[in-house]
């Protein structure tokens, strides 16, 4: 049985390998059971995986941030969305974007977004069949100089 649930301090192997699929080329991270450490204890940040049968076969991360526009709902943002290679095209991408955005609408989220910076049509037509719409903001991107 495939179960959805928030990361805990046995995943970060399964969640790195998970990640080395989305971004091969990275370099391993410093300190990595330092950061998890903080992901997990930090309000605000969950990590989510899908577990079957004891392996990590997907995970994605929901930033929680707060808000004082809307109300002071606060909106959330999805990053590092993935899928193990041998997984996809099975149903468990939807699986777990739809229950991350369960979470954050439990959480009194009043949007979420998420970017990609991948150009294949594939994967945009996932997030929108997700219920993403592409058209409703303009996402600008900076790195350090």
């Amino acid at each position: 049985m495939i179960e959805f649930r928030e990361a805990g301090s046995g995943d970060l192997d399964g969640i790195l390998a998970l990640y080395g699929q989305l971004h091969p080329a990275d370099p391993p991270v410093r300190d990595a059971p330092g950061v998890f450490g903080a992901i997990l204890t930090t309000p605000g940040l969950q990590l989510f995986v899908l577990e079957d049968e004891g392996a990590i076969v997907a995970t994605t991360y929901l930033n929680l941030v707060p808000n004082l526009t809307r109300g002071g709902s606060p909106y959330g943002v999805i990053e590092n969305v993935v899928v193990d290679e041998a997984r996809r095209g099975t149903g468990l991408g939807k699986q777990i974007m739809a229950s991350t955005l369960q979470a954050a609408w439990d959480a009194g989220c009043y949007k979420v977004m998420l970017q990609t910076g991948s150009r294949r049509e594939s994967t945009h037509a996932f997030y929108r069949r997700c219920g993403f719409d592409p058209g409703e903001k303009t996402a600008y991107v900076s790195h350090p100089a």
